[in-house]
Parts: structure tokens; sequence; C-alpha cells
């Protein structure tokens, strides 16, 4: 498939439309073939409106077309699974949204279609592609901050603090809603990435805004889905890991990233409420010294800045997919990371409901660089 189009569509339309078709459509090697909606008429409106040849309103039908090759399903999570299953069975490659599944189960089972199936899948994990992320990579490599000691992430933001904001999936714990999957699923994935798998972790999940009006009745009706959570976590190398996450902050003060170790610091953070990718900055110091930015090499630097600051990395991780298909091999972020991700993910759940620290199974679960195509 070396140097030749692919022909990619679009499950899912609200961020799907937002930053999935804009973000292929950029790609040299991918072409917008067709589009998602489980309403025909809607899906045709969208697919008139960004010159897509093709609207199709079941599954089923879009991996029925002879031009697409492969899919990207960003609908909400409890869509996931189901949707996904149906690409990988008809041997399409597939770009998936975060969280993964609803369960670590749905997770371990597209893990397997995947490897029957000899598909390509890719997470859409993209602050690793951000260059200010990437940077802080390497410098960890470098052994910058020597033996760690504390990791200390917060993320916390007000993009749903405000209590009239229309009830949804995401107020349905059943459905995947809530701020654990939506940025806890992202939060899981850099933290093994930077810094390795852990060992145990504790949690408390809030529900702080218990109700929200349904969009069409204006009736209020209950919020079971975390927005508030506190994690600990345990690495295997013994370092603490402290999380604060929380959609319902006003002016939280943003995302941020802390690693405090024997020969120094790094701060990596981002204060901008109203983009959650651009923005990062990064900051070090060693032998006790001041905080001071740290240059990010121009040659991590974005090649193209958009309106819409998820859009640069995105198409890193369309770039990323499309190496994957060339290669037949899955590189991270594939499934494997996801699969870890949701493990992690259940367990904090469980973590919360038994008030208790829980200790992670089965390390063969661990993400490892490469995971190849079966």
């Amino acid at each position: 498939m070396s140097q030749t189009s692919i022909g990619v569509a679009v499950v899912g339309t609200g961020f799907g439309q937002k930053v999935h078709i804009p973000g292929f459509m950029a790609h040299h090697r991918t072409e917008v073939v067709a589009v998602y909606h489980r309403d025909l008429h809607q899906a045709e409106a969208i697919a008139q409106q960004h010159g897509i040849p093709h609207a199709c309103d079941s599954i089923e039908a879009i991996v029925a077309l002879p031009q697409v090759h492969a899919v990207s399903v960003a609908t909400p999570p409890f869509a996931h699974h189901p949707m996904a299953a149906i690409v990988l069975q008809a041997e399409k490659h597939l770009l998936l949204e975060k969280p993964t599944a609803l369960t670590l189960q749905e997770a371990q089972h597209l893990q397997a279609l995947a490897q029957q199936h000899n598909v390509a899948v890719v997470m859409d994990f993209e602050f690793r592609f951000i260059p200010a992320w990437q940077h802080l990579a390497e410098l960890l490599n470098e052994n910058y901050v020597g033996q760690k000691r504390l990791i200390k992430i917060d993320w916390i933001t007000g993009s749903r603090a405000n209590p009239e904001r229309a009830w949804n999936w995401y107020a349905r714990k059943e459905q995947g809603g809530g701020a654990l999957g939506s940025i806890g699923s992202h939060m899981f994935d850099y933290v093994a990435w930077l810094f390795g798998p852990a060992k145990r972790l504790s949690a408390n999940l809030s529900t702080t805004i218990t109700q929200r009006p349904h969009p069409e009745s204006g009736q209020y009706k209950p919020v079971d889905s975390d927005d508030t959570c506190s994690i600990s976590l345990e690495l295997m190398d013994g370092t603490p890991v402290q999380v604060t996450l929380s959609a319902v902050a006003l002016a939280g003060r943003g995302h941020w990233v802390e690693v405090y170790g024997e020969k120094g610091t790094l701060v990596l953070g981002n204060a901008n409420q109203k983009d959650y990718i651009r923005g990062f900055t990064l900051t070090g110091s060693q032998a006790g010294e001041p905080l001071a930015p740290i240059d990010i090499p121009t040659r991590l630097a974005f090649p193209k800045l958009y309106e819409d600051g998820r859009l640069a990395p995105f198409i890193r991780v369309v770039d990323h997919w499309v190496s994957c298909i060339d290669q037949q091999q899955t590189i991270a972020p594939s499934l494997t990371e996801g699969v870890y991700s949701q493990l992690l993910i259940d367990l904090t759940h469980q973590a919360h409901a038994q008030q208790t620290w829980v200790t992670v199974p089965n390390q063969n679960l661990v993400p490892s660089k490469t995971s190849g195509v079966q």
C-alpha cells in the first residue's frame, strides 16, 4: 500500500467532524471516502458539506464499500466495541478514539480481533505526538532528574463546570461518561509511556454536579458519572504518582505534569483553558537551581499549526497510523496501550468502590515499544 492513497471512513460526527475529517483531508496519504451517522439524512448532509462521496447509516454499509481501506471510530465510548469489532472483522485498519471501550474485556476482544485479522490499530493518544511532551520524554530518558522521587499530575479544567450544560451520554457512567474515561484514559497512557507501569493504585471518584437539563425537555436528569478524580499510583519502581483530574473547576489551572528526582525537576504545563493541546511549556532545574524555561528543539516542532490546536497532533497520529499500515506492524500507541489504559480505568473504579489499594495484575499486559501485526 506504500505511497498509495488510503481510503478512510469516519464514524462519529462530533469530534470526528471537528478533528478527524479535516485531519485526514490535510494528510497527503489519506482520503475521506465515506462518513457514518445513524441518521442517513444527517450523514448525507455532512458528506455534502465536506465533499465526501459516500454517506452511510450503518457500520456494515461502511465496511462493505471497496473504497474503504481503513476506518476511524470517534463515537461515544459505549459504541466503541460493537463498531470497532465490525471494522476489524471486515479486515479494515482502525484508528480508535479513547477510552478504548467500556471494560477491559471489550478492549481485549478488540485486540484479539486485530491480531486475528492482521490489521493495524492505533489509539488516538495524541499527547505522545506534541513537541513539548516528546522533549520531556527525551530528557527523562537522558536521566535529567535522576532517580524519581515524586510525580504530580494535575489536569484541572472547567469544561463542564456550568451545571446548565446539557445532559447526555457523558453524564452516564454505564455509557462511559465522566472525567476518568475522557482524560484519565490519556493520563494512564502517558504515565506508562513516560514513567513505566503501575504496581498498585487507590482512588476516589466524585460527582459534584448531580443533575443536568435534558437538551429537549429541559427537565433535570441525574448524573452518575465522575467529574472529579483523585488517584494515587505506585509505579513498579516504587515512585509515587499523585493525580487530580477535574472537568468542573472554574478557572482551573490546566494540565500540569511535575517530575521531582534526586538530580533535578521537570515541569510540563499548559494553563490554556480554551485549547488543551496548544500552549505547553517545559521548565527544568538541576541541583536545586530555580526553574528555568527549556527550549523545545525545532526538529520536534509541528510542520504546520492550525486554528484548532488539536489538528496538528492528530495529523501526526494519522501519519503514524499510515506508517503502521505500510509496514504491516503496529507500533505504540496501539491496542496494547489501549488495553493497558482500560485496565487501569477498570481498576480505578474497583479501588473507588472498595476504598482500598488495588494491585495491578497481569504484568504481561504492560505495553512494549512495538506490537507486531499478527
